[in-house]
């Protein structure tokens, strides 16, 4: 049965047979907190929903092991948004599996393919970095425009992965943010469109997000899903009245 604050080492999960939570550390230079990517299980094999922290891929790895699976078997990626510790293994993964799809939303494939620069991951940001992330960094930027993407995803689509999937975009966080709603488990998988944090579901980062008006506005589209877990990229699994929290988040705005 799953839980709500559970202890962090013991988050990997899977809910149902083809929805896998993976527990990833984004590495020394962010205090090793803790996000989660997760795989959708498939016959052809599996889609990876974000790719985390650059620099992190062999704890992706090591995570993707832990829920009994092999990276080997990685289909497809699909990217929620452009930020830095949702994208940073996408150059790596392809380096070692070169046809892997990806997917993202229209709205920030620009920013991903360097077309656009960055919205929060700026000149000025990159030179408070530590200098090993900072060359890192530097590197993914660099080859943005070598990523190719197989799909551009849209509000309201379907997609078959992990038993049935579909496109919320939820704008703000970033223009082309998108959550995906699992309707077979009542599940949300919300990104950094919500949080978890000291056991509680919260809104976005405000430090975090250009558009914090836009951002809370996208909350009424979760309003009217029928959902009862959540699973946030920062903060992981919340089960508490979901819809009831989910509206009074929307209405707070107001």
């Amino acid at each position: 049965m799953l839980r709500s604050q559970r202890n962090p080492k013991q988050l990997n999960m899977n809910i149902g047979t083809q929805i896998l939570i993976l527990e990833v550390s984004m590495g020394p230079f962010f205090g090793n907190s803790i996000i989660h990517p997760v795989l959708l299980k498939d016959e052809d094999g599996l889609t990876l929903i974000d790719s985390g922290m650059l620099g992190q891929l062999e704890p992706l790895r090591k995570a993707i092991s832990d829920v009994g699976e092999d990276i080997s078997r990685l289909k497809r990626i699909i990217i929620t948004h452009q930020d830095i510790d949702h994208i940073g293994n996408v150059q790596a993964l392809l380096d070692l599996l070169p046809n892997t799809a990806l997917l993202a939303h229209k709205d920030d494939i620009p920013y991903m393919t360097g077309e656009r620069p960055f919205i929060k991951l700026t000149p000025e940001r990159i030179n408070l970095m530590e200098p090993a992330l900072k060359q890192q960094a530097e590197d993914m930027i660099r080859r943005l425009p070598d990523l190719r993407f197989a799909h551009m995803l849209e509000d309201g689509e379907h997609l078959p992965y992990g038993g049935g999937i579909q496109i919320i975009h939820t704008p703000g966080h970033t223009p082309g943010h998108i959550s995906l709603y699992v309707p077979a488990h009542k599940l949300l998988l919300a990104a950094d469109e919500l949080r978890v944090v000291e056991g509680e579901l919260v809104g976005p980062a405000e430090s975090a997000t250009p558009d914090m008006p836009l951002a809370l506005k996208s909350l009424d589209k979760l309003t009217v899903l029928d959902v009862d877990k959540v699973l946030c990229y920062h903060g992981g699994y919340y089960d508490q009245n979901v819809q009831a929290r989910l509206q009074a988040l929307s209405q707070s705005r107001e």
